[in-house]
Parts: C-alpha cells; structure tokens; sequence
C-alpha cells in the first residue's frame, strides 16, 4: 500500500509514534503568522509566540538546530537548542524534516547576523511529510510538473504563490469596483439546455433525472439579459466558462470572465467604464499604470488609443475591405498566406484577416471599435453607419481583454439574425449561435437599451502578473492525462 513511499519517511513516521507523539493532530493555536510577527517585531521581542508552517530548511550543529519555517505569510527561522529542550526533546526535534509542518513556541529575538528568529521552547508536528520537496537547485523546473503537481509549485516557488494572490487581488478590486455602482453580483446556470451568448464549440452532458442533454455554459450573456428584462438595471457575474477549442498560451477550455450587463447605456457609456475600471485595477493591484509584459512595456494610463476596425485592417492588409465581397476577401487572405475555409462566409474571412494582421500588432491598450455585423449577432447596428454594429475590443500586448456591445434589444431583428447563423452552420460553420427561443420570448416582453461587457480575467492576470501563458495563472490548467512513470521531480532530503 505504501511501497512508492520513500523508505526513510516511513521509518522517521513510525519513530513520531513511538516517541508518544500523533504525527496528524487536530489543531494548533497559532498565535501569529510570520508576516505579523516581522510587522510587531518592536512589541513581540522577548515575548513567547507562537508560529507553525512548512520546514522548508534544516540545519544541525551538534547541540544547535536551525530551520525556516514558511506558512501564507513568508518564512521565519527557528532555533533550537539542546540547553533549552533537554536531552529527549533535542533528541525528537532530530525527526524532524525539510517538508514536515511543525508548530513552534518560543521567544522572538534577532541572531548575531540579525536575523529574526524564535528561539524554540516547545514544537509539535502537525502533519509528517511522506515525500520531500524537491531540490532547491534542480527541482521544479519542468512547467508540466508545476502545472500537474500545483500543490508542491506552491510550497517551493515563492514568485508562483504571489501570481496568484495577484490575481485574487484582481477580482476583489473589480467585484468591488462594480459593487460600489449598485450593481448586483448575481450567478446563472452552468449547466444550460441550450448554450448561448458566444460563437464556440461547447461541452455537452447528459442529465440523468431529467433525460436530457445539457451543455456548459460557453457565456453567461443571455441570462443576464433576461435579469435586465426582469428589472434590475446592472447585474454582473465572475464566471467560469468552458469552451470545447483548442489550447494555448492564451485559451484554456475554462477560464474565467467578467460579464456586466447595464441598463440605458450604449456601448461608449461602457468604453468609458472599462477604462476606468482597469486603471483603477492596476492602481490599486500593481500600484502603477506601467508594466512590462514579455519585456514589453505597457502604458494603461488613459486614455486608451482608438481605432476603427475597418481602419486597422485595410491599413494592415493594404487593401480597401469594407465592401469586399467573399471572392476579394479570400484572395486578400491568399496573398498574406492566411488559410481559410473554401466556402467561408465574409464575417470568418474578415475574422482570420483581422486576428493574423491587425491583432499582433495591438501592444498598447487599444479600443477597436465598430465591427462587421457578420460577426456580431447580438449587437445593435451603428446609428450611423452601414454594415457595422456598435461594438468595441480591447487589447494589450496582442491580446483581446474585453468584449461589448451596445446590445441588441429588438426581438424581430434578433430572430432574423439568429436565423442568418443558422444558415451558416448548415454551410459547415460550426462555431455558429443557437436559436434560443426562451431569450427571444424574454425580448418580447421589453429589455430597456443596454450594453454589454465581457473582460477576459485571466489575460488580465496575465499582464499583471507578467505571466507568458494562461496555464501560469489558473491554479490547475487543462492538463492531458498522466503517463504512469511521471511521478515526483528529482527530490532532496537534506533541505
């Protein structure tokens, strides 16, 4: 049962026990964390404390023991002496390992190299380490360990653990941010009959009760919309959506998004009020609005640049496209070694244009505004302007970080434009919208005029965070299965 185990922590377990001692008990009465302890220093020196955390080093010389010991707020030495434990005592503190989680008490004081330590008095196990933690020098280094094996990324990667107090920060700031507006954090369902709101491949499961087939949301858009037809004027969720597509640096198959939906705007009232909010974000998480991304250096003080979509991409593509027709459209995709569908419709022709030419290239915030309504089905129409909806995107570094849209409240045209997508999966275009009947009933009974937003958190976590991929910023990322033979980096036992 334990023979993968290394032979040396099961032997040190059954010498914890014999010593009287349960290397797994129920508590600890912790009297400070460590980053407490650091901040009271002037009022806690000479006093009795008391910490716990992870061994995370180990040294003995002869009748003297040092160690650092790292709970959620950093690391703290401790140091042990024969003179102060007593023969029996010093003898049980030896059992100790790198790894081991150990509650100590004792009085803080700093060392002849100043250094500040809690001179043990009493210590307890809490929890036996059966595994060591790898080597410091070689150990977790292979991202698909760290990305499989979080846990012990966590315990040996100071810089991993803050990435992602970073991105909790992150979410705090704009639940409150929103909050403060009067808007209502809400949740809709996960589990829907019909996905909607996105044009992607979803994941689908059965329900045994009800006998049906059900979906993961792709987006939580068309019940939030049905909650601004019901009367609340601004509702917003962090959710977490799935998407059955492909994996890169900046997709996984679930991530996590904004998704705010307010009454009487238009999608400029909602260009102003996502400006705001990431400045204030980067204000108050990173305390600057500069910073580097891939050696890149970002500006997020506004106001953000603006450019029209079709502006960017015939100066990007050298050709006039507004009117293009699918012939024009894919030679332009030809000469610039795009591959396309051959029977792709204008709006996936534009797409595969806009996404190789013109979004690289968008390293600075930049809004993109005014989209073809090809690819827009649940935008309003430009005012003013023939063919385009009111839409903008926001991108940095190369990435799309939000979407939204003046939102399109009229159910007759709703239908018409439903139905156009429907007409292009039956022509092999599968990442195609659904026509929900439920939402377009919701619409019959009124939805005011509204816009719409989506900010894609995980990309934001990743510039804050200077993070290359996606996966460094979800806890566990979409990994393959694991092949039997990979199981503990290269490990060290001395600490």
């Amino acid at each position: 049962m334990a023979e993968h185990l290394h032979p040396e922590r099961l032997a040190k377990l059954e010498a914890w026990r014999r010593a009287g001692q349960d290397p797994y008990p129920y508590a600890f009465a912790r009297t400070h964390r460590s980053d407490a302890v650091r901040a009271q220093e002037g009022q806690l020196a000479g006093q009795e404390i008391a910490i716990a955390g992870r061994m995370v080093t180990q040294r003995t010389h002869g009748k003297t023991a040092f160690a650092h010991v790292q709970d959620g707020g950093g690391r703290l030495q401790v140091y042990a002496r024969l003179d102060d434990l007593g023969a029996a005592q010093f003898e049980v503190w030896g059992l100790l390992e790198v790894g081991d989680i150990v509650g100590v008490r004792g009085e803080l004081f700093r060392t002849r190299t100043d250094e500040l330590t809690v001179r043990v008095r009493e210590f307890q196990l809490l929890s036996k380490a059966m595994r060591p933690l790898p080597d410091k020098w070689h150990g977790l280094a292979d991202k698909e360990v760290r990305y499989r094996q979080r846990y012990v990324d966590l315990i040996v990667n100071e810089e991993v653990r803050a990435v992602f107090v970073k991105r909790s920060r992150l979410l705090a700031c704009v639940r409150t941010f929103l909050g403060a507006r009067g808007w209502l954090e809400v949740e809709t369902p996960v589990l829907q009959p019909l996905y909607g709101g996105a044009t992607a491949r979803p994941f689908a499961t059965h329900h045994n009760a009800l006998d049906t087939q059900l979906y993961l949301r792709i987006a939580p858009e068309l019940y939030l919309k049905r909650l601004l037809v019901g009367g609340f004027e601004g509702v917003f969720e962090i959710a977490r959506n799935f998407r059955n597509e492909g994996m890169d640096r900046t997709h996984n198959p679930e991530f996590t998004m904004l998704e705010l939906y307010v009454a009487l705007w238009d999608y400029q009232d909602m260009l102003r009020l996502t400006e705001e909010m990431l400045v204030h974000a980067a204000d108050e998480v990173l305390g600057s609005r500069q910073l580097v991304f891939g050696g890149q250096a970002l500006d997020f003080t506004p106001p953000f640049a603006r450019v029209k979509y079709f502006d960017a991409l015939e100066r990007a593509a050298g050709s006039a496209l507004r009117r293009a027709d699918n012939a024009t459209l894919g030679k332009v995709a030809e000469q610039h070694g795009i591959d396309t569908r051959p029977d792709a419709e204008r709006g996936e022709l534009l797409e595969a244009l806009f996404s190789t030419l013109v979004e690289p290239h968008l390293l600075q915030p930049t809004f993109v505004l005014d989209h073809p309504q090809e690819i827009s089905p649940l935008a309003k129409r430009h005012r003013s302007e023939a063919g385009v909806v009111e839409r903008f995107e926001l991108f940095a570094a190369g990435m799309e970080l939000a979407n939204a849209f003046s939102e399109l409240n009229d159910p007759l045209e709703q239908r018409q434009r439903f139905e156009a997508q429907l007409q292009l999966r039956a022509g092999g275009a599968l990442e195609t919208h659904p026509l929900d009947e439920d939402f377009l009933r919701a619409l019959e009974y009124g939805m005011p005029p509204a816009s719409g937003l989506g900010v894609g958190l995980d990309r934001v976590a990743m510039l804050w965070s200077d993070s290359a991929s996606i996966r460094d910023v979800l806890l566990f990322p979409a990994m393959r299965p694991e092949s039997p033979e990979s199981d503990t980096p290269e490990t060290c036992e001395k600490g």
